[in-house]
């Protein structure tokens, strides 16, 4: 007899067949009819996966060995009885045996069990800082392993006893699984996959915590190998960020939008960019833009930046605690006296059609630093995607609100940037940092 055990739909599946007539995930109990038509057609010559595919069933499902073995059993009966020792007498039918009726005290032990059970399981999903979710339903669910957990605690706490398989089956966990996690050598197991998962997390923690900036799992990723020589895959990253709950932040949108309005002696330009950003050019694309800054103790500043769209390279800013016209025009100035940069001749600076940037003061000094001008469509930030990228991530791996003064803000962006350009790796960028980015192209040119 074969040991293999059915699933719950190759159940439902062989209990439409008509030549079935009783199925459970042990065994099958098969028709009188179909052992008599069985013995018909081997005595023609036929194989038992010959015969058993034309009355309907799927063999890879029924099993060869399952199929072969209850042919050899009807033939038997066959010769030594005839037709009639084909006739099932059996009063139970193949499959699980009948279940004892409970006592009244059994079944409230059984439901105070449960209801213990289940309040054990809802505190513990409280608490749990990661919970998986079902694929298809936003249902919180816990693994096998945190239930095999439970349920022993439950059972030492509570000195429950033959409470077992009832606490499986609720939980929806297997009982021999709950054994194995149990037993010596899953425990060994675990226990050297806990001390190198510790290992690795430390070491993950070190290049999370590097220069000071927390980072999610790719910047990491890109963290190790560029400066520590390590090598881990995304996955083992995120299983240890989630197990030993390393968090990364989380970017959020800018719920704020520009609060000045270009008049009418203001002059709106062409895109020309088209978001065509990455053009492998150092200092070609010039990306502009302005944020708001919350510090302190409901203080506010102003960040105005200038980014290279094809190294992300940040060339300039400017830290104001207001919007006055010098905020972008300073920037301007800023970007003239960096000196490490080279500007090509076609090079030019997009923008939004905010109204700095089609301001004529704004546009004149553009044209004498020997910048081409490109505004983005209105309303449309796609257009600019790359520079607010930029602010989501210096907003989340920025210290700004601990900054008690504007200095003390100042001195920190300072020391962001530095970060940002010379030591954040960048996915999009082959895993280098704008700075190793900008060389790279200059060299390859």
């Amino acid at each position: 007899m074969s040991n293999k055990t059915f699933t719950e739909k190759e159940v439902s599946m062989l209990a439409n067949n008509k030549n079935v007539k009783a199925v459970s995930i042990k065994g099958i109990t098969y028709t009188d009819e179909f052992k008599r038509i069985f013995i018909i057609e081997n005595e023609k010559g036929k194989f038992p996966r010959e015969i058993f595919e034309e009355n309907g069933f799927d063999i890879d499902i029924v099993g060869i060995k399952r199929a072969k073995s209850s042919g050899s059993r009807w033939r038997a009966a066959y010769r030594n009885e005839g037709i009639c020792g084909l006739n099932d007498t059996r009063n139970v039918n193949t499959g699980r045996p009948r279940v004892r009726a409970l006592s009244t005290q059994e079944r409230c032990e059984r439901l105070e069990a449960q209801i213990n059970l289940l309040k054990a399981e809802n505190e513990l999903l409280k608490k749990n800082r990661h919970p998986r979710k079902k694929a298809d339903k936003q249902e919180i669910i816990l693994v096998a392993q945190e239930k095999f957990i439970l349920i022993n605690s439950e059972i030492e706490k509570y000195k429950l006893k033959n409470m077992l398989s009832h606490l499986c089956k609720i939980t929806g966990v297997s009982r021999s699984g709950y054994y194995n996690y149990f037993s010596a050598k899953s425990y060994s197991r675990r226990q050297q996959r806990d001390n190198y998962d510790e290992v690795v997390g430390n070491i993950i923690l070190k290049a999370y915590n590097y220069k000071g900036r927390k980072k999610g799992a790719r910047q990491i990723k890109m963290t190790l190998e560029g400066t520590f020589g390590i090598v881990y895959n995304l996955k083992r990253i995120r299983r240890i960020m989630k197990k030993y709950a390393i968090i990364c932040p989380i970017r959020k949108a800018n719920p704020y939008k520009r609060m000045m309005k270009a008049t009418k002696e203001h002059t709106v330009l062409k895109n020309l960019l088209n978001r065509n950003f990455k053009q492998n050019i150092p200092g070609k694309v010039l990306l502009t833009d302005i944020t708001y800054l919350f510090y302190g103790k409901s203080k506010k500043a102003y960040l105005s930046t200038i980014k290279d769209g094809s190294t992300n390279e940040i060339l300039a800013y400017n830290v104001t605690d207001n919007l006055r016209l010098d905020i972008v025009t300073d920037t301007i100035l800023n970007l003239k006296k960096n000196r490490k940069i080279k500007l090509p001749k076609d090079a030019f600076i997009h923008s939004d059609q905010g109204f700095h940037y089609t301001n004529p003061t704004f546009q004149k000094l553009v044209k004498k630093s020997g910048l081409g001008q490109s505004m983005s469509r209105r309303g449309n930030c796609w257009d600019n995607a790359p520079q607010e990228s930029f602010f989501g991530h210096f907003k989340d791996e920025a210290y700004i609100k601990s900054c008690e003064t504007l200095e003390q803000l100042k001195e920190e962006i300072k020391q962001y940037m530095i970060y940002y350009n010379k030591f954040r790796y960048q996915w999009g960028l082959k895993k280098m940092t704008p700075v190793q980015y900008r060389n790279h192209l200059l060299k390859s040119a």
